[in-house]
């Protein structure tokens, strides 16, 4: 069903629990859109809160579980055994291990980049590291290991740590840092990485043309600040332009495209409230304080996010799609020929239940899906027969 607007309130939420049993690898169900009927093959199950999922160039897929384990799953759907030499995880409440990117040179190089918590001297923050994916007959490794970047400062908690890694087209990468909600009043200070999409090389450190490498006391890897919690991010393959969808409070979840130098306005302006229902900051507008693209009010806790860009699915060819993990579905957007705006908004996957974390377009061009659940499910999202 691509919608349970108009059921009963209770009806609804029975529905949906009725619906939650969770699938067997390769069991399908068939499904409605505007696209025609679809089919939801589950290729993988028994994965422990996986978080994101990359493609190899062989079709297998990475795949992160938050409790600090990366497996390798096959096309059938096979799952490896944990991939060794991952440093030691944060693996409390929303930290663990995160996203996981192949490097744009990873037929050469076999370099793997992923962010994590990771723990520090009683407090964690977020952090990325590299290192060479090496297999042999013994399994899968990660070689080399390294810690490119942290997140500081460093906070007590397990909350809001982002985070998703995209490669720009000139080979920086966009890192999404959450603020660690008990410290969201540092989302706009420049002296933190809290609250902020940094951009860096591939060995860490700031490129030149970063906004503040010239102010004092900013941190030189910032790219754009006041956000919340980003936890999808996605580079528009139209213009290069990076975008992000961000969990707001109660309400106020954002799409935005963030650009360098500027100041997305949490906590100060928000369109959400507080969990215990107060205001946040001075209202929904400031000047100097972007708006977002869209934004979602109840909350769905928007994660993942790709364009799509494949023949397979011709009438979403362009369109963007997001994850939900409170709204458990799967939310397709289609925005203006100036990508500007959002025109069409369809929600996809609502009967079924599932807490999705994370969407990505494959090689086959589906779209494959991660369920954050235990036991969470790899989907595979295609046109019926």
């Amino acid at each position: 069903m691509r919608t349970i607007t108009g059921l009963p309130l209770l009806a609804g939420i029975l529905a949906l629990f009725a619906s939650a049993a969770p699938l067997s690898a390769q069991e399908s169900v068939s499904v409605d859109s505007s696209a025609g009927r679809m089919t939801v093959e589950t290729v993988a199950g028994g994965l422990d809160h996986p978080w994101s999922l990359a493609f190899l160039p062989d079709g297998r897929m990475l795949v992160t579980e938050r409790a600090g384990r990366l497996r390798i799953v096959s096309r059938s759907g096979t799952v490896s055994e944990p991939v060794a030499g991952l440093p030691p995880v944060y693996a409390r409440g929303q930290g663990g291990l995160l996203d996981v990117v192949l490097a744009p040179d990873f037929d050469s190089s076999r370099m793997v980049y992923f962010s994590y918590a990771e723990p520090r001297e009683g407090a964690s923050g977020t952090s990325v590291a590299r290192g060479k994916l090496v297999e042999d007959a013994g399994g899968a490794r990660l070689d080399n290991v390294e810690v490119i970047f942290r997140q500081q400062p460093s906070v007590g908690g397990s909350s809001h740590y982002g985070s998703r890694l995209v490669f720009a087209r000139d080979g920086t990468l966009f890192v999404t840092l959450g603020e660690r909600y008990s410290e969201r009043d540092q989302a706009q200070r420049l002296s933190s990485h809290l609250g902020k999409i940094v951009r860096i090389r591939t060995d860490g450190q700031a490129p030149d043309d970063n906004p503040f490498v010239k102010l004092q006391g900013a941190r030189p890897e910032i790219w754009s600040f006041g956000h919340r919690n980003v936890q999808g991010a996605a580079l528009d393959p139209q213009t290069g332009r990076l975008w992000t969808v961000e969990h707001g409070a109660r309400g106020g979840d954002e799409l935005n495209h963030p650009e360098a130098g500027k100041n997305y306005g949490w906590p100060i302006i928000t369109y959400g409230r507080d969990y215990n229902g107060a205001t946040i900051g001075e209202g929904t507008r400031k000047d100097g304080m972007e708006q977002p693209v869209k934004y979602w009010d109840p909350s769905i806790a928007p994660s993942g996010l790709t364009f799509y860009t494949g023949d397979l699915i011709a009438a979403w060819k362009g369109d963007l799609f997001t994850g939900a993990l409170a709204g458990m579905k799967l939310v397709r957007l289609r925005l203006d020929p100036d990508r500007q705006r959002v025109v069409e908004e369809e929600d996809l996957l609502t009967d079924f239940g599932a807490r999705i974390r994370d969407v990505r377009q494959g090689p086959d061009g589906a779209l494959w899906l991660l369920t954050d659940e235990d036991p969470g499910r790899l989907l595979r999202l295609a046109p019926a027969d």
